[in-house]
């Protein structure tokens, strides 16, 4: 598996297992803008697995929480791990597929995080903007799928 960022040796980073998807429209795909006090970056829906949740069932949970989009996961395309530390300073390894899916409904209302705003930018505009290098290789492996 492709791990991304790097490590600080004296952080101790928890694994957390995600799941973030790849859906397109009209040659755009959806992100979405997070505004923190540090300032707002991009980044591809999705996020951690609740318990006993599957990366399908998170997946499709963070979608309606995160951008009010209802998915329907389609292919895990790839598989990667990022180094990070969250904006609670908690330095975490996200694990995990990313998916692509299409969009089964859409209900503003369901979206649930008030700093996320979904988005639709041009793939080679999202792969130069989205804040962790593994979201932004994963655009480019879905780029380069075979038609």
């Amino acid at each position: 598996m492709l791990q991304f960022g790097v490590r600080k040796p004296a952080s101790d980073y928890r694994h957390r297992a995600t799941a973030f998807g790849i859906v397109e429209r009209d040659g755009l795909i959806a992100c979405v803008r997070v505004e923190r006090e540090t300032g707002p970056y991009f980044d591809l829906p999705g996020g951690g697995l609740d318990l006993e949740e599957t990366e399908v069932q998170a997946l499709i949970r963070e979608f309606v929480e995160e951008t009010g989009l209802t998915v329907a996961p389609l292919n895990r395309i790839a598989e990667a791990s990022q180094y990070f530390v969250r904006s609670t300073r908690e330095p975490v390894n996200n694990v995990g597929g990313f998916w692509t899916a299409t969009v089964a409904a859409e209900n503003a209302d369901a979206k649930c995080e008030d700093d996320h705003t979904l988005v639709w930018l041009d793939p080679t505009f999202a792969i130069s903007r989205l804040r962790h290098d593994s979201h932004a290789w994963a655009v480019a492996v879905w780029l380069r799928r075979p038609s």
